[in-house]
């Protein structure tokens, strides 16, 4: 009987593997090398995995004595009168730090003065400081304040976003001139500032606020996603540089917090409220958190840390289906602004 294909296809291939010195057929072969590439794409995640839940739950995060001594140093942070500054001022003055508050409006400042004396009976020195606009004046009496003190932590917390989401060929020249004054600009000079000082104490703490607008391109929201991609990167050049002086240098990314930016109030898993974020923030310096592998960045927040290892390991912060969620999610929220304004136009219409 003369032999079929399917032996005959068998009998040739069992001459090659004979000729090439295999033992075992190629089938076998194949599903090894498959065997293991799956056991070391497992391995690595569960490694992941096990390195993120230590990073939040287990190991400490370096104590914030180790950059100053509390009683005899100062924490300068900028944008400090309301939400996650107003907070990041409040917790460190409670950590015995004398504190230099930076932001636009004098009367909150003296009120969170009058606040942190009364709790915690620690100095503070405040400045009125309009970062939007600028002036080289402010920053010389900022100088001069910073020159006279052991700046120990500096907390980069001011920012601004847009009103609502909006294509970028509408942004207002204002909006873009504000949002790239005060994310950036405002950000390098005073890190110049007190850096300087840091530098030559080889010591010091320098924590940058970001955002997952800026880890995720964030479309509808592209000046404020590129101001805050801008600083990761610029953080991360700074840290390796002022390593060498002994300072810690940190970029913060956070999800959603309550506060008047976010217009979000009700905090939920997902959404701490200020206190809940500066805690985890400072309680875990040198810690990453959920930014596992990139240097000189953390998440530091349970949530946060999850939803960004989450995007890393299987999707990528690159993603299309995140940007096309990211373009819709911002559509809609854009839509329902527009609705609302549209409202609150008529009702006044009808009024007048």
């Amino acid at each position: 009987m003369a032999p079929s294909l399917d032996n005959l296809g068998w009998f040739y291939r069992g001459k090659v593997e004979q000729a090439a010195g295999m033992s075992e057929p190629l089938d076998h072969k194949i599903i090894y090398v498959f065997a293991a590439i799956g056991f070391a794409v497992t391995f690595s995640t569960l490694f992941q995995l096990v390195r993120l839940v230590c990073s939040l739950f287990v190991l400490p995060g370096k104590p914030l004595r180790t950059f100053g001594q509390p009683s005899k140093t100062w924490a300068l942070i900028t944008g400090a009168s309301d939400g996650i500054g107003k907070e990041f001022a409040l917790q460190v003055a409670r950590a015995g730090y004398s504190t230099l508050l930076v932001s636009r409006t004098q009367s909150k400042l003296d009120s969170l003065a009058a606040d942190i004396k009364s709790k915690y009976n620690t100095p503070s020195k405040t400045l009125a400081m309009d970062f939007g606009a600028n002036k080289d004046e402010d920053y010389a009496k900022l100088k001069e304040l910073v020159d006279s003190r052991d700046i120990a932590i500096l907390i980069n917390n001011v920012g601004v976003s847009h009103s609502i989401p909006v294509p970028f060929v509408e942004t207002p020249k204002e909006e873009i001139d504000s949002i790239i004054t005060v994310n950036c600009v405002a950000t390098l000079r005073v890190t110049q500032i007190v850096a300087a000082g840091m530098i030559q104490r080889k010591r010091g703490l320098i924590i940058t606020m970001g955002s997952f607008g800026g880890l995720l391109p964030t479309p509808l929201l592209a000046t404020y996603s590129g101001s805050k991609a801008f600083l990761q990167q610029w953080s991360t050049a700074l840290g390796s540089e002022l390593a060498l002086s002994n300072i810690q240098v940190e970029f913060v990314l956070s999800h959603l917090v309550t506060s008047a930016m976010s217009k979000i109030r009700k905090p939920s898993l997902v959404v701490p409220t200020p206190r809940a974020f500066v805690k985890s923030v400072l309680g875990s310096v040198g810690r990453s958190g959920g930014a596992q592998g990139s240097m000189y960045t953390s998440t530091p927040y349970w949530s946060h840390a999850a939803m960004h290892w989450m995007i890393s390991v299987f999707l990528g912060t690159g993603s299309k289906l995140l940007l096309l969620y990211n373009r819709w999610f911002h559509q809609d929220i854009r839509r329902r602004a527009l609705a609302k304004k549209a409202r609150q136009n008529g009702a006044a219409k009808k009024q007048t």
